[in-house]
């Protein structure tokens, strides 16, 4: 038998994991021209459409009242639906993470719901519920309460199609960490809140601020469940996607393109945002996780 060693070399161990060098540049040239044509081009052409006519046209198309409503609409369903996804989702979090209970399975895969369901369908789910002939409906007509065609329908809606977004970056991030600091930090005589907020917070803090930025882009950029709950009631319930539609129906496409150049951007301060924080604090969050 001979007596060279069965394990691998690293000059072993690196001719197996490295490709040679035409597939590994073919790999990435096919990863580059799939982005460039299916992500890079639609997203220059909505900038270069949006200032066909100019800077002047842009901005004007920012001026018209309905163009404002809807930006005010967006802002306000984001500003609503964004704190209440990041209090569920600490709160399903937790209780997945840090306890064992019945239905645990449950509730992840409920969670999970949205990605599986269509937006539409979610959509139309509201309004067999709290339509003026909905199961609801009769009971908040007589309340004057209206839910349907109004703000609190499009919450609803924009809520149910973001809420995995903020549980699913800190579930697993809490199941890694553990139960052993929160603990200690109660054997030594912490209350459960105080623990909290001075151990568990400041070691999810960048996976929930991580979350909300997924969270934010989802709810800002939502069409298709807040389609059939809104109405289309220019000015009162077309958020900044269902206007683009309206002014791209109309023709009007560099009012279309300017708005939707302004989600263009949002989306893009969000990836900028992300990347950052991968940047900045990744190697932080990795060691924390392991520790």
């Amino acid at each position: 038998m001979s007596d060279r060693p069965l394990s691998p070399s690293p000059e072993g161990w690196e001719s197996v994991t490295t490709e040679r060098p035409v597939v590994r540049w073919t790999a990435i040239t096919v990863a580059l021209v799939f982005l460039a044509l299916f992500l890079l081009l639609p997203l220059v052409i909505v900038f270069v459409e949006a200032f066909r006519r100019g800077a002047q046209a842009y901005l004007e198309a920012f001026q018209e009242p309905d163009a404002q409503a809807a930006i005010w609409l967006t802002l306000t369903v984001a500003a609503i639906s964004v704190p209440l996804n990041v209090l569920f989702g600490l709160t399903a979090s937790w209780a997945i993470a840090k306890f064992d209970f019945k239905g645990k399975s449950l509730l992840i895969t409920l969670i999970d719901l949205p990605f599986s369901v269509s937006p539409v369908v979610a959509g139309l789910i509201y309004v067999l519920l709290f339509g003026a002939q909905g199961f609801f409906g009769p009971f908040l007509s007589a309340a004057g309460f209206k839910v349907i065609f109004a703000l609190p329908g499009i919450v609803l809606a924009t809520v149910f199609v973001t809420f995995p977004f903020v549980a699913r970056e800190l579930i697993p991030l809490m199941q890694e960490q553990g139960t052993s600091e929160e603990e200690a930090a109660l054997t030594l005589g912490a209350s459960g809140w105080r623990t909290f907020w001075t151990v568990t917070l400041p070691n999810i803090r960048w996976g929930l601020l991580y979350g909300v930025l997924l969270c934010n882009a989802r709810a800002m950029g939502e069409f298709g469940a807040v389609s059939v709950v809104s109405g289309h009631i220019r000015g009162l319930t077309n958020t900044m996607p269902l206007h683009v539609e309206i002014l791209y129906n109309e023709y009007n496409f560099v009012a279309a393109f300017a708005v939707a150049s302004l989600l263009a951007g949002l989306a893009i301060f969000t990836l900028g945002v992300k990347s950052f924080l991968e940047w900045r604090y990744g190697d932080s969050l990795s060691k924390r996780v392991s520790h």
